[in-house]
């Protein structure tokens, strides 16, 4: 991660929002860029306009906690493009990486005993660390491949398969793009995750959506799927974060009770 890295999201942050909806009136005349200038961020978050520059060139590396508070507040950003701010404006010290963090042996025992619905867990450059039966048999082609080269992004957009069976395949890669950036900002000297985005962007969608500068932090929700075996079903999702794992997510994906999807997930 650059100063560019900085540069092009606060401009994505800028260009979709209008000074109406941040409250400003509407200058005479003919808009030539889209949403709010930089001056107009810098009214909004009461700093200089030179200030708002050297910040959004990454020439300032000692921006205040107030600063970007208001600079976030200006550009309306949830609390994972906040966080994403902070990490590009002070990346501190990163700490590279060269191997997917092992997961620790109780989590294991814990995936081997958890039967009935897909679980897995993931690190920060979504290489799956550790799945259990049914998540193997879930994802087609996740069985064929060895175990250290499992990882969602690369199964998302560089295997067909993928496309086949999220039934909102846009939305769901638009999610992985956006855990991407986000871990991005927080590692940027992880030479892993560099590789793992070098390979993305063979697939033009990769390219489309990681220029779009959205960050994404998952929670918990529902996917629709359209399996080849299982055929049509809904599973809900619900990630966690393991004490003493703060780079890893737990993601278990429960199924209604007495349902269609619990009897076709059955058949795997």
């Amino acid at each position: 991660m650059t100063e560019n890295d900085l540069r092009a999201f606060l401009r994505s942050r800028r260009a979709r929002i209008s000074p109406e909806a941040a409250g400003l009136p509407r200058p005479p005349g003919v808009r030539r860029v889209p949403g709010l200038r930089r001056e107009e961020v810098a009214r909004l978050a009461g700093v200089s306009a030179d200030y708002s520059v050297q910040l959004e060139r990454g020439r300032n590396p000692h921006a205040s906690p107030a600063v970007l508070d208001a600079v976030a507040r200006a550009l309306q950003l949830d609390p994972a493009e906040r966080d994403h701010l902070y990490a590009l404006a002070k990346p501190g010290r990163p700490q590279p990486r060269t191997a997917p963090e092992p997961v620790r042996p109780g989590l294991l025992h814990l995936m081997d005993n958890i039967s009935g619905i897909p679980a897995l867990i993931l690190d920060h450059r979504l290489d799956v660390l550790a799945m259990n039966r049914l998540a193997r048999t879930f994802y087609p082609g996740f069985g064929e491949v060895p175990a250290g080269e499992w990882n969602m992004a690369r199964f998302m957009f560089l295997n067909p398969a993928a496309r086949e069976l999220y039934v909102e395949w846009p939305e769901t890669a638009r999610e992985n793009v956006g855990m991407l950036h986000l871990y991005a900002g927080r590692h940027p000297q992880d030479a892993r995750l560099a590789d793992i985005l070098e390979d993305l962007t063979a697939d033009p969608d990769f390219s489309r959506l990681w220029a779009e500068q959205d960050v994404y932090r998952p929670a918990y929700g529902a996917k629709r799927y359209r399996h080849p075996h299982a055929g049509e079903l809904t599973l809900g999702f619900e990630t966690f974060t393991p004490s003493g794992a703060p780079e890893q997510t737990l993601g278990l994906y429960p199924v209604e009770r007495g349902s269609p999807s619990e009897t076709a997930l059955r058949t795997l």
